[in-house]
């Protein structure tokens, strides 16, 4: 077991891939000598040359591109956007082309392409550096959409992306990029839990709270005070959000009764809105309470002076908790 950051995770899952696959190509701003702006691919450029982590021009447009372009000749390129308002962007390459090549060609052509993504706010950061763009992504058919949340994960998953036949959202919490756990860098993969299924992280009987990303330990922390107060809440990290483990989701509800949703993004059709939906339809008759959602207002994010107001928080997610006890 070795003890590694969230982002040191992340650059050692990759460093196994790159070693596995000379097909494996790391491309983005500032990723080789500077290493990224997290310095999450910090040493990459130096161990394994220009050629294979790749500085590219600020355009990120281009990258999606340029890597789609490499992966329909066999290549399985990693792109990095620096920030997640940095996207948008390359909006069009992802939404029309990454997404719609694979079904276009009737499943001839694979593209698979992983586009990390730095999400989420809590760093104090300017505007475009803190926003919260998953929905924009699994509302569109032919993605994988994935959230990490914790240092084990973020091993794991970037792997199990990068190995995967079908263009990957991957989304990293930024602020989580520092937080560390014991990783198992030796495990046989063959033991991993697969990165489109969901995880209860922590068991309860009382009611579910479902996270990803950013927000699942600040579920944990809400769970660990509710239990002083004699309630048990068991906290579910979705992990994949495109495809959603309804399953696993629904399992939970049925035998808690009671659901709260948390997400950094605004609540008004936010990504929560499709969970509480599914868990709705599946678990009408098991619950106790209606299925409640905690997340930011819908407003753009904040200056970073005013950000504390808008991020979801214990006492927020506490209060939604409260809430769902008192129907």
């Amino acid at each position: 077991m070795t003890t590694l950051t969230l982002a040191k995770a992340l650059n050692e899952g990759m460093r196994k891939a790159m070693e596995d696959d000379p097909k494996v190509l790391i491309m983005g701003e500032d990723v080789g000598k500077l290493g990224g702006v997290f310095r999450v691919t910090d040493g990459l450029q130096k161990d394994f040359g220009e050629q294979r982590v790749i500085d590219t021009p600020l355009a990120e447009s281009g990258i999606i591109g340029t890597a789609i372009g490499l992966a329909l000749r066999g290549y399985r390129p990693v792109c990095e956007i620096q920030f997640d308002g940095f996207v948008f962007p390359a909006a069009d390459q992802i939404i029309t082309q990454l997404a719609k090549m694979p079904l276009r060609s009737l499943g001839k052509l694979k593209l698979p392409v992983v586009v990390r993504i730095p999400c989420g706010g809590g760093i104090g950061a300017v505007e475009h550096h803190s926003e919260s763009p998953e929905a924009y992504f699994t509302h569109t058919g032919g993605l994988r959409v994935v959230a990490c949340s914790n240092p084990v994960d973020a091993y794991t998953m970037i792997q199990q992306a990068i190995r995967c036949d079908d263009p990957v959202v991957f989304f990293e919490p930024k602020r989580r990029y520092w937080e560390k756990a014991e990783v198992d860098t030796s495990a046989d993969s063959a033991g991993w839990t697969p990165f489109d299924r969901a995880q209860i992280v922590r068991p309860g009987t009382d009611l579910t709270l479902i996270a990803y990303g950013p927000m699942v330990k600040i579920c944990l922390e809400a769970a660990a005070a509710a239990e002083e107060d004699g309630r048990s809440l068991e906290v579910v990290d979705l992990r994949s959000l495109n495809p959603l483990d309804v399953a696993r989701v629904t399992e939970s509800v049925r035998r808690t009764g009671r659901c709260v949703v948390v997400h950094e993004a605004p609540v008004y059709n936010g990504f929560g809105a499709e969970v509480a939906a599914r868990v709705t339809e599946k678990c009408f008759y098991n619950l106790e309470a209606p299925v409640l959602r905690v997340g930011g207002p819908s407003t753009p994010y904040p200056p970073s002076r005013l950000e504390d107001y808008y991020l979801p928080d214990l006492d927020r997610v506490l209060d939604a908790v409260d809430r769902a006890f008192r129907f």
